[in-house]
């Protein structure tokens, strides 16, 4: 398949256009194949759906989805309605989880994978490898110990297979309502572990924090830029009369949350630049007391306890020279203060 043997990471059908894939962050239309008319189209994302998928796909314009092609690979699929035509997007999934390692993130992760209880989020922009991440952290306590595991997701994306390890994986609209509901449900399930695939509302975040505050270890992520965002994300959410609670809440609950995005090496294909906040009293006094533009300062000094700036990630990086300098200054938050440091 095209998308697999080009090294892709997406594929786009839009009519009017060449079918599209993602290579190395780049968007490369496929000459050799016709552009699609509205009924090339049509057929193309009507043959992934299923009589059940048609029917809430055409009542509700929009649909995420999970597609496996042949058993060979899996997709993680969104399909929408523009100017009245049908158009695609395809994440492809790997078969395979990779490790930590072999996603060349840090170590330290597994410290976290190892927690028994606490909230921990995996953050950055979409399409960077948060679900990726939490797979591989996932997996870790799968082939390391036993437990029971529970994923919410929509849709399913990552097949986990079971070693060590009870999985379970819901699917939104199909195994479960939504995703509070499945959270609520947890407590009655003998859960141990929980990925959830996004929070997308303050029933779900406030269900979470208190399943990481009552003995389980959470997994989440959230469409954020980096650790001090994220907090204020999931505080501004609740109404004003609710944010002390859930700030104390959150201060006890979190253990840590992980920044990345996924930048272009000079040698081809694309390497994690990240950002690593860890929840040491410090840090949960900066939340209960509603200081959290502290946490980038607590960041930047905080190398000893294992803490890691975005910048100083990204200065890694370039001195290893896995990335260029205009890359790292791309993706900085801070460009000014990365000059210091490459």
């Amino acid at each position: 398949m095209t998308v697999v043997k080009e090294g892709a990471s997406d594929l786009h059908i839009s009519v009017g256009r060449h079918p599209t894939i993602r290579v190395s962050g780049l968007l490369v239309p496929l000459v050799k194949k016709n552009i699609l008319s509205p009924e090339d189209a049509k057929g193309l994302i009507f043959a992934m759906l299923s009589d059940e998928h048609r029917e809430f796909f055409v009542k509700n314009k929009e649909l995420d989805f999970s597609y496996a092609h042949e058993d060979k690979v899996r997709f993680r699929v969104n399909v929408f309605f523009q100017r009245g035509f049908l158009g695609a997007a395809l994440r492809l999934i790997p078969v395979k989880i990779k490790t930590l390692k072999e996603l060349n993130l840090p170590d330290i992760l597994i410290d976290f994978a190892n927690k028994e209880q606490g909230f921990f989020l995996v953050v950055g922009p979409i399409g960077h490898g948060k679900s990726t991440t939490m797979a591989s952290m996932v997996d870790s306590i799968n082939h390391s110990r036993s437990e029971h595991i529970i994923t919410i997701e929509d849709p399913v994306e990552y097949q986990f297979i079971q070693d060590k390890s009870i999985i379970d994986q819901r699917e939104v609209k199909i195994d479960t309502k939504d995703f509070a509901t499945a959270l609520r449900s947890m407590f009655r399930e003998d859960v141990n572990v929980a990925m959830i695939g996004e929070m997308r509302d303050t029933e779900t975040i406030a269900t979470a924090v208190t399943a990481a505050e009552t003995g389980h270890l959470i997994f989440s992520s959230l469409h954020t830029n980096n650790a001090a965002q994220t907090i204020d994300r999931i505080i501004d959410s609740f109404p004003s009369d609710q944010q002390n609670q859930i700030r104390l809440q959150l201060s006890n609950a979190l253990i840590g949350v992980f920044s990345q995005r996924l930048v272009s090496r000079v040698s081809g294909g694309l390497i994690p630049a990240y950002e690593l906040l860890i929840a040491t009293s410090a840090v949960r006094n900066l939340i209960r007391e509603n200081r959290t533009h502290e946490i980038d300062i607590v960041i930047e000094t905080g190398l000893e306890t294992g803490m890691v700036s975005l910048n100083r990630s990204l200065a890694d990086l370039v001195r290893s020279g896995e990335i260029s300098a205009d890359n790292a200054y791309k993706h900085s938050l801070n460009p000014r203060s990365l000059e210091g440091l490459i």
